[in-house]
């Protein structure tokens, strides 16, 4: 998988990103201009980080993946590390911007992510009605 992306459907999505590892996602369409714009810097960023998982899931193929992300807005870059989603934006990124958000990732502590998980998910079941 180095230097490429990885096409995501909702067949294979589990055995792709549930590996527990660093997985970059990008939600796109054909027809949408800005992830035309959006895909050669993903393509280059996949080139560059071949330690990394790029992956692409086309949301008018794969309308079940879309909606269980509830994506809104394409294209919309998700980052999951760990089987943790630790970033989701929509907007076709800059290349530095890019390489920014990548390395934030790298740099969080994956133990204070899950604790922060664990909280928020108690919270919530605290909270609920």
């Amino acid at each position: 998988m180095s230097g490429s992306t990885v096409e995501l459907t909702k067949e294979n999505f589990d055995e792709v990103v549930s590996g527990g590892g660093f997985v970059l996602i990008d939600f796109w369409a054909e027809w949408c201009g800005p992830c035309r714009q959006f895909a050669p810097v993903f393509e280059r960023a996949a080139g560059k980080h071949d330690d990394l998982v790029f992956a692409k899931v086309d949301t008018e193929a794969q309308p079940e993946l879309a909606a269980a992300f509830e994506i809104r807005s394409i294209p919309t870059l998700m980052i999951v590390r760990e089987n943790i989603a630790v970033f989701a934006q929509p907007g076709a990124l800059p290349e530095a911007a890019l390489e920014d958000v990548i390395r934030q990732a790298r740099e969080l502590d994956m133990e204070e992510v899950r604790a922060a998980v664990a909280q928020e998910q108690g919270g919530a079941r605290d909270g609920d009605e």
